[in-house]
């Protein structure tokens, strides 16, 4: 991988990668699914919260990049919010694509960390 899915930053602060809906082996899930790709963003997301240490709770910004802001919209209302406790900043783009045709979203996140 060319790139960190996650990096500490002075002041404890995580800033993801953009996550998509890549499983363990690199592969994408739900092809043409935005539900089954937003669940896959939201599990990969938390997997890197808890590599550092961190929750969904901590999370203070998030950017969901989404190819269709309806679809998103209506598809998915029932899965993204219930991960956060509060209510993190955020913001939504529709994006003509990304780096993979199949993929309809990818999620950003910035978090708090607590002291180690």
């Amino acid at each position: 991988m060319l790139f960190s899915l996650g990096v500490v930053s002075s002041g404890r602060m995580l800033h993801t990668a953009g996550i998509t809906a890549r499983d363990a082996n690199g592969d994408l899930v739900g092809a043409g699914d935005m539900r089954a790709q937003v669940e896959q963003c939201f599990s990969n997301l938390g997997d890197v919260l808890e590599a550092a240490n961190a929750s969904f709770g901590d999370v203070v910004k998030y950017t969901i990049y989404t190819t269709d802001i309806a679809l998103f919209d209506s598809t998915t209302r029932d899965i993204r919010f219930p991960c956060f406790v509060d209510r993190p900043a955020s913001t939504l783009i529709e994006v003509s694509r990304l780096i993979d045709p199949g993929m309809l979203v990818e999620i950003e996140a910035i978090a708090c960390l607590g002291e180690s």
